[in-house]
């Protein structure tokens, strides 16, 4: 059984020819009326898939902390835009904010802007931060000029990929196309050379037959924005996901309902991710990069420990549980640990950030 938004794309490939994996992406999570990103709340139990901050606010405590110190670090800017890029319900945003109310003149300074196309999630966003008086985008470009102090969680993962698999004839684009009864989407390879199957002869000249590669065009083009916009107006920004350096693989995968689905099944119901390749996505920002390192070094570097003691000690044996199987998910090698990368990106005038390094952190206490 198929969707609305499944029927649409049927009909346009039966009156234009089969389209790119990239495009029915694009379709599926963004249409205007029927994307999955335009109408789903798609975050937490009763959605397809839980998110750090969702899972202990320690993770959005000591991302606030990080943004803060990078603020001094700037200079003190203000005003500043403070901006997210896919916020969820607002629940990182909200317990940054939170942990950094202590941090003189930097609330002051902050300008909030939230980057989201889901009306749905707009609503919670804007109860969560009313205090803070949020801006909304559809767009990074759209975020006024200024100084900037950017987070990025689980965003760039669900942009729009491109797929190919290395043939005996070189390497050949995946399309969307229809099966023999004119309805039901099915995957094929492209008959000749697409232009970014063309680029990859280039960039993976080794590749053996039966190789499998992505990129994420959306994602390359996010981040040259993003570090135009850092070398121009100032600031930094922390990119958060789960990932990999390099292109080869196919990664792709569809969850709904917390649990594994076909890529090409129901569209518009169904969420759609991919590996990140962090390589890519730092060299696309042409500006000074640190990391990727996982995001359980990041966190235990930044003191999650202390942060989850001093919350023990005010808490229940069964909160004292809580928390700590908490913070295993979010550092454990065998959880969110090493699949989740993190990597900042901003200058070489400021010191180093906290996180990267073993160094101990200087950050504000949350």
């Amino acid at each position: 059984m198929t969707t609305e938004l499944g029927r649409l794309i049927a009909r346009r490939i039966a009156l234009t020819g089969p389209i790119s994996l990239a495009d029915f992406m694009a379709e599926a999570m963004a249409h205007p009326r029927l994307g999955y990103y335009r109408r789903a709340l798609p975050v937490g139990a009763a959605g397809d898939f839980t998110t750090a901050p969702e899972i202990s606010q320690m993770f959005g405590e000591l991302i606030g902390a990080w943004l803060a110190e990078r603020w001094l670090a700037m200079g003190r800017p203000a005003p500043v835009r403070l901006v997210e890029l896919g916020p969820g319900r607002g629940t990182l945003m909200a317990d940054a904010l939170r942990a950094t109310r202590g941090v003189p003149g930097f609330h002051a300074a902050l300008d909030l802007h939230l980057v989201e196309i889901n009306e749905p999630l707009r609503a919670l966003q804007a109860t969560a931060l009313s205090a803070h008086r949020p801006t909304w985008h559809a767009r990074l470009d759209d975020v006024p000029a200024g100084p900037t102090l950017l987070v990025a969680n689980e965003f760039f993962d669900a942009l729009p990929v491109r797929q190919f698999e290395r043939t005996d004839a070189g390497w050949r684009e995946r399309m969307v196309g229809l099966a023999e009864d004119g309805e039901t989407l099915r995957l094929a390879l492209a008959p000749g050379v697409t232009a970014w199957a063309g680029a990859l002869e280039a960039t993976l000249p080794g590749a053996t037959t039966g190789a499998q590669a992505e990129l994420c065009e959306a994602g390359l083009s996010v981040a040259a924005s993003l570090g135009r916009r850092l070398a121009e107006q100032g600031g930094w920004a922390l990119l958060i996901d789960y990932g990999r350096d390099g292109a080869l693989g196919a990664s792709l995968q569809a969850v709904r309902g917390h649990r594994g689905t076909g890529i090409l099944d129901r569209p518009g119901e169904t969420d759609l991710s991919a590996l990140v390749d962090f390589a890519a996505l730092a060299r696309a920002t042409g500006r000074p990069t640190f990391g990727p390192v996982g995001q359980g070094d990041f966190l235990r570097r930044l003191g999650i420990a202390p942060r989850a003691a001093a919350l023990k000690a005010r808490a229940t044996a069964a909160q004292g549980a809580a928390i700590d199987a908490a913070m295993a998910r979010l550092i454990a090698p065998d959880q969110m640990g090493t699949l989740f990368r993190v990597l900042a990106v901003g200058d070489d005038r400021s010191a180093a950030p906290a996180g990267f390094s073993d160094s101990p952190p200087d950050l504000p206490a949350p």
